[in-house]
């Protein structure tokens, strides 16, 4: 009798412990689709696509800065850049859920704000957020914020490296 409880026991603990790291997977789902070729914000329409080269495989609403109008120039304006970058870092561990970064400033960007006597800001994202905590539109320093829940989804679906076109 003794070794059939060993047994049963050894068996819950493996059941718990897939239970467990299974809870952890939930926030990195694994992403089986065409590749995402490009991401395209389209500022004015507050919306953000997710493209396979011409095909829009996922759209989203997205907030922005909190000066959402025009380009980004210097750190503190509260605009969203705009221009062409790319994907370079991710974060599982960001304060506003998951966030992955994107390329700005480029040496465009540096070389206007330098002409402004100004550093250009830096630290811009797209990434999560609980639209519970946040009543206004825009409302970001700068960067790109969509729903925790896709935000979840969009992390598991680009790379680093991923071209990202800001558009007015």
């Amino acid at each position: 009798m003794g070794h059939c409880v060993t047994i049963w026991t050894r068996l819950l603990l493996i059941v718990i412990a897939a239970a467990t790291l299974s809870g952890c997977a939930g926030k990195f789902p694994k992403y089986r689709g065409p590749d995402v070729t490009s991401i395209q914000v389209h500022k004015a329409d507050r919306r953000m696509y997710l493209l396979n080269d011409d095909r829009v495989l996922e759209a989203y609403d997205v907030a922005l800065g909190f000066a959402p109008m025009g380009d980004k120039k210097i750190e503190g304006d509260g605009k969203t850049p705009e221009g062409t970058y790319f994907i370079d870092r991710q974060n599982p561990e960001s304060d506003y859920y998951l966030s992955v970064g994107i390329s700005y400033p480029n040496e465009q960007d540096r070389a206007e704000a330098a002409l402004l006597g100004k550093p250009p800001g830096g630290d811009i994202f797209i990434h999560g957020w609980t639209s519970k905590t946040i009543r206004q539109r825009d409302w970001t320093a700068g960067c790109i914020a969509v729903k925790n829940h896709e935000m979840r989804q969009i992390y598991s679906m680009i790379t680093k490296g991923t071209t990202v076109h800001i558009l007015p």
